[in-house]
């Protein structure tokens, strides 16, 4: 498997705790904390070829359809060279796509499998589950954790998050489950900025046109459906060269 980055201190720390828990009789409950583009994924990509290269299958559970897509790319990627069967399951595949990849959970020719809640199926079976992945745990419903704890009976699991649950948090201090923390950035990673302002048009513009001046895009959030198209066209009387769509839950 190819790995392009080099570690920051932090990582290379979770990675040898992680190695450390495969390699005990107990199983393995680990939450990774780490702020976005901190590197937890990398760890959880690790962690995946050490469990697939001692027979094991694995499988990354997340919330959304966009985030199976964001990890089964990376996954294909780094081991095309590698004789790995890594498939998804998510509503981007077809039902015949969905069936087939269930038989190869249970037959075992499927050594990855990255989804949805669908993962979660009772008529999703493995022939050797080892490694369980899950991201952002807390995004889950309570039908879909209960569904969760039954698959993590046999099997080690990595918890991947950048904000944990107080429950969480409270078991890694009781000592229930294991806590690696990933603070350092890796080099080149912008930290994020957030600022609290009172509603200021100014600052909006100033910061829109700042972002659309370098190439880039901005989304604006806003919690009212009725209203949305209103404020579309004020931030298009703000910013009258702009391209604004709308986006909400509504539409079809």
């Amino acid at each position: 498997m190819d790995f392009p980055y080099d570690l920051t201190a932090d990582q290379a720390k979770s990675i040898d705790e992680i190695k450390e828990d495969m390699e005990k009789e107990r199983q393995m409950d680990r939450v990774i904390c780490g702020d976005v583009g901190y590197g937890t994924t990398e760890e959880a990509l690790r962690a995946a070829v050490i469990a697939v290269m001692e027979g094991k299958q694995v499988a990354f559970l997340v919330p959304t359809t966009i985030l199976a897509q964001q990890h089964y790319e990376p996954l294909l990627e780094r081991m095309q060279d590698f004789p790995v069967n890594i498939q998804l399951m998510s509503r981007f595949r077809t039902p015949k796509e969905i069936k087939e990849t269930k038989q190869g959970l249970k037959d075992g020719t499927i050594d990855i499998v990255v989804g949805t809640h669908k993962l979660l199926a009772k008529d999703v079976k493995y022939k050797d589950l080892g490694l369980l992945v899950v991201d952002e745990e807390q995004r889950f419903g309570v039908r879909h954790k209960e569904r969760i704890k039954t698959l993590k009976t046999n099997v080690d699991v990595l918890t991947l998050t950048a904000t944990p649950i107080t429950r969480t948090l409270r078991l890694s201090m009781l000592g229930v489950r294991d806590l690696s923390v990933i603070e350092t950035p890796p080099e080149n990673r912008f930290p994020v900025q957030t600022y609290v302002l009172e509603q200021n048009t100014n600052f909006i513009k100033e910061a829109l046109e700042r972002e659309l001046a370098r190439g880039g895009q901005a989304f604006y959030l806003y919690n009212r459906v009725q209203s949305i198209y209103e404020k579309r066209e004020q931030l298009q009387m703000l910013m009258p060269d702009a391209t604004i769509g709308v986006a909400h839950g509504r539409m079809t």
